[in-house]
């Protein structure tokens, strides 16, 4: 296991995910549990650019300049132990929505809420292809005595169309694409595992058949008590998964090889995003303790609008 340096960027934020570097260098995460977004400047400096309310989870910058954030529902939450985490539903969960926010006014638009007549569970995280749409994970929610199952879609940027791509999934988190935009990564948060899926046109994979449970091709099971998180991938083509428990980033190869395991400084790096000019950095969300930490990564990021966190 690899030990960076890491830098702790901001503090005292209530579970911050979906690392997005915008236009003028700063960092925009969300506040799971304060239903916004903040951007975070050079010298720590936390600003609010809009209030999502629900659950902000990931969110990337879309090939217009604005925000496209999936947002899960909400939570219940429990602070213990200087630990905040989600425990559950809230009392006002009604289900989840896929939100356009304008980075200059603040102002929030829902493009979807529900899939050929379902409405959406818990949207998680989001990559953009080069076709003017996007994949999102729903994980599904947990409830007291059964579960949603999880699934992937693909919508339209313009709020057109939404289609379901693959179903079913067991809480289906980290997405990403591969950088010659052919293969959709998925993982799989409460198996640990990562699944990889040929795209035959935009919004549609081949899948593979029985004993296969969702049309996927696993590439790795991390095995253990590990869960995945977020997931982004590198210029090399290799998948770099937020790891929980463990507390790291896993790298693995297209081809299935476990290269590295990152170390990182608490249990729930939910999330990471390659920024900086040479996208070689890397900042890393550290939900339970509420802050946003930066490193340099071995390898370089994609320089690609695509490239979501959640």
């Amino acid at each position: 296991m690899t030990k960076p340096d890491i830098e702790i960027v901001a503090t005292g934020l209530h579970f911050p995910e979906g690392p997005v570097e915008l236009p003028d260098g700063s960092i925009a995460v969300v506040e799971i549990g304060r239903g916004r977004i903040v951007r975070i400047r050079d010298g720590g400096k936390q600003e609010v650019v809009a209030v999502t309310n629900g659950g902000p989870n990931g969110m990337a910058l879309g090939p217009d300049g604005a925000l496209y954030v999936c947002n899960n529902g909400g939570f219940s939450w429990v602070e213990e132990g200087g630990w905040l985490r989600p425990v559950g539903l809230p009392p006002d969960y009604s289900g989840g929505v896929i939100q356009k926010v304008d980075i200059s006014t603040g102002e929030v638009m829902t493009l979807y809420d529900q899939c050929d007549g379902r409405t959406l569970s818990g949207p998680n995280d989001i990559v953009f292809d080069n076709h003017g749409g996007f994949y999102f994970t729903d994980t599904g929610r947990v409830r007291e005595f059964y579960r949603d199952h999880g699934a992937v879609y693909y919508g339209k940027a313009d709020g057109s169309s939404i289609t379901k791509v693959v179903f079913p999934l067991l809480a289906p988190n980290g997405i990403g694409l591969s950088p010659d935009l052919k293969t959709l990564y998925v993982a799989e948060m409460e198996t640990a595992r990562l699944w990889s899926y040929a795209i035959t046109e935009p919004g549609v994979v081949d899948k593979r058949p029985f004993p296969s449970s969702n049309g996927g091709e696993l590439i790795i099971g991390l095995g253990g008590f590990q869960r995945l998180d977020s997931l982004k991938v590198a210029a090399s083509g290799n998948i770099c998964v937020s790891t929980l428990v463990t507390g790291c980033i896993t790298v693995v190869s297209p081809r299935g090889e476990l290269l590295d395991q990152v170390w990182m400084p608490e249990i729930y790096p939910t999330n990471l995003g390659f920024v900086g000019q040479d996208l070689q950095d890397a900042v890393v969300t550290l939900s339970l303790t509420g802050q946003v930490g930066r490193l340099r990564w071995p390898e370089k990021g994609l320089r690609l609008q695509h490239q979501g966190g959640g």
